[in-house]
């Protein structure tokens, strides 16, 4: 089998980890959107807002250093042991701290009541233990019981919300039975607030099950292992939080800018370019380890700029698809037509999450030299674009300003990472190829939605010519990896 197709198939397979369990939760936004008003929603989004910053602050990079040690280095024990323990510390103190002044924490971030804020750090703390385990099932090739915990926990999470959301309030309805202690939690509590019990639950259980296999290794903590990776790890933590407040800041500006109701819209149909997120996602889980194993073959850099090549292509086909048939997704999707109103931010999302998607290709190089450093300038660079766009364009445009600064964002630091890349690791990416696939997206795409949305049978004609391009401009290629 070749390497390209070694790729895809370990590609495919972590990818059903990550794109089952966004799908399930996908379809859970529409239960959140049926049984919850949109200032509730808006709460809810916060609160994942605030674990998305948390799970990056106490990770701190370990993830992709775990990646980068795990495959160099020869006692592959003590990087597993080293890199736990010290996840386990910093995560344990955090949960302290924290639980100390949870409710002066509690008001400074917005939450209703310091019991939000509870659930949320020991939902971190399971999440951020299990970084270390996770990702052992990933280096070493084990990607069908990755699979099987990563969607047991979102079955739990989905399972335990179907029961809040729909069965309990139902049940109270006709006096059917339920446990008293919820029957007082749903008296004197929101009910957005048992979402958030339901994440508890789900993390609890994944984590009691996996835990164990942190003991199959032989506790070794190294000092100057630990030191080694942490300068590998830190820039990538900072890029991290900048990354997830390039994704997550527009919500809470817009919240404070045009308030909560505005907010959850543009929140919910924000989840529609979670479909890009989603193959995004999948091949960031198989591509990762991927790139690690194969930066010694001497064929590497080649093999990194056609898996460039074809994710683009792939990314571009998503992206034609959900535009084109939008409206069908949305009604599918969000439920309420009173999220409809932010469908144009859409395409704009899907487009700024391709180009997020070529940064992740474009990373490889500063990985493989350990220049993590300059992720984390061009991470802080795209952040504080973000924050200055949106502050300066909300006001007068709108929730079309957040969609448009991620936009211009994530375009500007894939170039960036481009063209410093090509000075420390030049990788020969097929530029005239992916130009004219872009090219073809955008124009498909501004022509679907803004002259033939609805239009179902331009839109498949769309989607057919953009096909008929690629097997057209890229028939050797294709020849090349069917024969292989």
């Amino acid at each position: 089998m070749s390497t390209l197709k070694r790729f895809f198939r370990d590609t495919i397979i972590y990818g059903i980890a990550a794109v089952l369990p966004r799908a399930i939760n996908i379809v859970l936004v529409k239960l959140h959107t049926n049984t919850l008003v949109s200032e509730s929603y808006a709460e809810s989004t916060i609160y994942f807002v605030y674990a998305a910053y948390f799970n990056a602050l106490l990770t701190y990079g370990m993830e992709t250093a775990f990646f980068r040690f795990f495959t160099k280095e020869k006692e592959k024990g003590k990087v597993i042991s080293t890199a736990f323990i010290s996840l386990l510390a910093t995560t344990l103190l955090f949960m302290l701290v924290s639980f100390i002044f949870s409710d002066t924490i509690a008001l400074h971030l917005g939450f209703t009541s310091s019991l939000t804020l509870r659930i949320l750090i020991l939902v971190t703390t399971f999440d951020t233990l299990l970084v270390i385990p996770f990702a052992y099932l990933r280096v070493s090739n084990r990607p069908i019981k990755f699979t099987f915990y990563k969607i047991l926990n979102v079955v739990i999470f989905a399972i335990f919300n179907l029961y809040f959301l729909l069965y309990v309030p139902n049940a109270l309805a006709h006096g059917n039975y339920v446990p008293e202690f919820i029957i007082a939690g749903f008296a004197t509590q929101p009910l957005v607030l048992f979402i958030f019990i339901a994440n508890l639950l789900a993390s609890l259980v994944t984590f009691l099950l996996l835990f164990p296999l942190v003991f199959k290794f032989k506790i070794s903590f190294d000092k100057k292992m630990l030191y080694r990776m942490l300068t590998y790890g830190i820039p990538i933590m900072i890029s991290s939080l900048a990354y997830v407040t390039n994704e997550n800041l527009d919500k809470l500006l817009l919240s404070k800018y045009l308030g909560k109701e505005q907010m959850g819209i543009y929140a919910a149909c924000y989840k529609l370019g979670v479909f890009m997120s989603l193959y995004i996602m999948a091949f960031k889980m198989g591509a990762e380890p991927f790139f690690f194993n194969q930066a010694d073959k001497t064929n590497a850099k080649q093999t990194y700029a056609r898996i460039m090549n074809w994710f683009i292509v792939f990314g571009a086909l998503f992206m034609l698809i959900i535009i084109g048939f939008i409206d069908q997704f949305a009604h599918l999707l969000l439920g309420k037509p009173e999220y409809f109103q932010a469908l144009e931010i859409v395409p704009v999302i899907l487009l700024a999450n391709l180009f997020l998607g070529i940064y992740y290709n474009l990373s490889v190089w500063f990985k493989l030299t350990d220049r993590t450093k300059y992720g984390m300038y061009f991470s802080i660079l795209g952040a504080l674009i973000t924050i200055g766009l949106n502050i300066i364009y909300i006001p007068i445009i709108g929730y079309m300003a957040s969609a448009w600064a991620t936009l211009i964002t994530y375009m500007l630091i894939a170039l960036l990472s481009y063209f410093y890349g090509k000075k420390y690791y030049h990788i020969p990416y097929p530029l005239k190829t992916i130009f004219l696939t872009l090219t073809v997206t955008i124009t498909g795409s501004f022509l679907s939605f803004i002259y033939f949305r609805g239009n179902y049978m331009v839109s498949t004609v769309i989607i057919l010519v953009f096909t008929g391009v690629i097997i057209w401009t890229q028939k050797s290629e294709i020849k090349q990896i069917w024969k292989t």
